[in-house]
């Protein structure tokens, strides 16, 4: 429970840090001559701020109920399989889970976007350990069944080679296809040593 706490606390100082106090840092910043950067030229006009949450709104409740309904098919079809409870939930409904997501990313890849296609990849995964992790431990006790954030030597050293990985190849701000390849390949090593985790 204590270090819920801590992770909601860390969460809730990343919220401030980015709407509040350094707000700049994700805005559009000047170019090397000092100028600012053109907007790209768009006819579309930009929905009120009542239109955005309600969509925003709906389209949560939506998610939630296809959450719902997925997790309620992947566990008899995991164990019908013969998938492991850990593998289903850490490899298989994390990656059916966040396809839009990767999706999302994918796309702003491709437009040469990778400010927004990083911020996408690691801010998803960022909010779930600090927010939803967190929330879920709250919510737990609240309900009468305590769930806690105790997790294997593997699950602790698969974390710790997934931000390390990711770390060392996104810190010089380029990427290339070899660097994709790495990531992937670290993936599958990952999904493998789950895989064959006993139970």
């Amino acid at each position: 429970m204590e270090i819920a706490v801590v992770l909601f606390v860390a969460y809730l100082s990343s919220l401030l840090f980015t709407l509040k106090t350094h707000r700049q840092l994700i805005q559009q910043g000047p170019d090397v001559s000092g100028a600012a950067e053109p907007h790209e030229a768009s006819d579309e006009v930009p929905w009120s701020k009542h239109k955005a949450i309600a969509v925003l709104a709906g389209v949560t409740l939506v998610i939630a109920v296809m959450s719902e309904i997925l997790v309620g098919a992947i566990e008899p079809a995991s164990a019908s399989i013969g998938l492991t409870p850990i593998f289903a939930g850490v490899i298989f409904l994390a990656l059916v889970g966040n396809a839009a997501e990767a999706m999302n990313a994918v796309g702003f890849a491709r437009k040469d976007k990778m400010d927004l296609s990083f911020g996408i990849a690691v801010g998803a995964s960022t909010q779930v350990a600090l927010f939803v992790a967190p929330v879920l431990v709250f919510v737990g006790y609240l309900m009468g069944q305590p769930m806690d954030l105790h997790f294997t030597a593997f699950e602790i050293v698969a974390i710790v080679i997934a931000v390390v990985t990711v770390s060392r190849l996104t810190s010089d701000g380029e990427c290339h296809w070899m660097e994709g390849v790495m990531l992937m390949a670290v993936y599958l090593m990952l999904a493998i040593g789950f895989f064959f985790l006993p139970a």
